[in-house]
């Protein structure tokens, strides 16, 4: 039997690098007590399966959309169906599996911090143990993908703050169902904005300060300063953050050459390309790809 831990046709993933975690998301007091550490979609996720005989120091919380699974925490096992979730705790033995004729669709997230573990225990006094189910609601989705859009821009204090103290909403859907904030969807026009936009376009491009902020119509100096103040990086810096995070995605998700993708962020050399790579994300590109997988 095929069991993968990735590698399905429209999936989505984002690690945030430990340095991020181990700095401004436990400096910023607004979320240092619950914030994520990985995030992602596996739709029609056929043969997928995990199995962590030692858990890991992260909990986790899936929701399955559509298909079907099974999820085993500790020697409980349950079964996802629509609609269904599960939260398992951190250090906790687990495995779990799509259905073999009827693959499941998951909206996963890794989480930690000192209220974490508060808001597992939450769970299993309400539902008697990790497993529940929710009502749709397409709100829900939305909240997720916001999540998922603020750090997809990179990890500004902005998108750090909003994502974070969106989970603790999230968190709160499953367990008391609450209903959702209806919202507007509004596209920012600042030049911040418009920039990170133009970086995302471009992260193939080795775009100079002068490229960025004449991309914003600003005098690089002013667009320095403005954007540090908004997301507490410089552009480049910025810029960097987001070309790494395109290079996890593919280390992830393909099985391109680490020369290949060093390319593909716009770092013609590939030896300069990894030294960023491990100095963001704590480790070398290779080894970042050997331990892949939700």
């Amino acid at each position: 039997m095929i069991r993968k831990k990735e590698g399905f046709e429209g999936q989505r993933a984002i690690v945030l690098p430990r340095k991020v975690i181990a700095g401004p998301c436990a400096a910023d007091p607004l979320v240092n007590g619950l914030y994520i550490t990985d995030i992602g979609f596996y739709p029609k996720a056929r043969y997928h399966f995990r199995q962590r005989n030692h858990g890991i120091d992260q909990h986790i919380l899936i929701y399955c959309r559509e298909g079907r699974g099974t999820a085993t925490v500790g020697n409980r096992q349950y079964t996802l169906a629509p609609d269904d979730f599960i939260f398992i705790p951190a250090g906790s033995g687990h495995h779990y599996a799509s259905d073999d004729t009827d693959a499941w669709t998951i909206y996963w997230v890794h989480f930690k911090g000192p209220r974490a573990a508060d808001a597992v225990a939450a769970v299993e006094r309400r539902f008697g143990g990790h497993h529940g189910r929710v009502t749709f609601q397409q709100k829900r989705l939305d909240l997720f993908e916001d999540m998922y859009a603020s750090l997809e821009r990179g990890y500004g204090n902005d998108n750090l703050g909003y994502a974070n103290m969106c989970l603790w909403h999230y968190l709160a859907g499953f367990l008391y169902e609450e209903p959702f904030s209806l919202s507007e969807k509004h596209t920012s026009r600042d030049a911040v904005e418009q920039s990170i936009s133009h970086m995302r376009e471009h992260l193939g491009a080795s775009l100079t300060l002068a490229d960025l902020a004449g991309a914003a119509n600003l005098s690089a100096s002013h667009y320095s300063a403005v954007f540090r103040k908004r997301t507490g990086y410089s552009p480049l810096e910025y810029f960097h953050h987001l070309k790494i995070q395109k290079a996890c995605q593919y280390l992830l998700f393909t099985d391109m050459r680490i020369k290949e993708i060093a390319w593909a962020v716009g770092i013609e050399d590939p030896y300069y390309f990894s030294r960023m790579f491990s100095k963001l994300m704590g480790v070398a590109p290779q080894q970042y790809r050997s331990k892949r997988g939700v």
